[in-house]
């Protein structure tokens, strides 16, 4: 496997020291993504756009958690899933969601098993969804804007999923305690 570095903001590129040092500000740490993310000042900054739209699109925290954590099992990030159950937890997300996504069991709600049917259809059909699918969606109670925020927290998760394929980014100390492993 190709050995990606995890940069500190002494050794990444000129363009993602002050990327990194947002990093630092926000959470207290520069987490391990965005330490590989930095080779790429372009990825990197990207990624941290991306992940602050998607925060502030009108999905509430429940909602985002779906979309995110649907998205991470899916792909089976083994970084992305353990990240997002911590962060979850510090946004107050509750654990029965969080326990649903991460073991494929049913959502607390016919409202939240909905916007999991449906992001899993975005992903898999790589974005070919048909009237129907959308319909349905939309009979849930979402609508048009959701179907659109839907793929930016796709584009977001992309990302991140796949950075963490490539470089086997180590799950960060404080994620640790919520390890997950795909079940086979």
């Amino acid at each position: 496997m190709t050995d990606f570095t995890l940069h500190t903001i002494e050794s990444a590129p000129e363009d993602s020291k002050p990327l990194l040092e947002g990093s630092l500000k926000a959470f207290g740490m520069i987490p391990g993504l965005h330490a590989v993310m930095a080779e790429s000042p372009g990825l990197l900054k990207a990624y941290q756009e991306a992940h602050e739209l998607f925060l502030n699109s009108s999905f509430d925290k429940d909602e985002m958690t779906v979309v995110w954590q649907t998205i991470n099992v899916e792909n089976a990030c083994h970084y992305c899933v353990p990240a997002h159950t911590g962060i979850a937890k510090m946004m107050g997300v509750d654990d029965a969601i969080t326990e649903a996504l991460r073991n494929v069991t049913p959502l607390p709600n016919a409202h939240l098993e909905a916007l999991r049917d449906f992001t899993l259809i975005v992903v898999r059909e790589r974005g070919n969804v048909d009237d129907a699918a959308v319909q349905t969606f939309l009979d849930a109670g979402f609508t048009k804007r959701h179907v659109l925020e839907v793929v930016l927290g796709l584009s977001q998760k992309i990302m991140s999923n796949y950075t963490n394929h490539l470089a086997n980014t180590p799950v960060d100390k404080a994620f640790q305690p919520f390890e997950w492993h795909k079940a086979s």
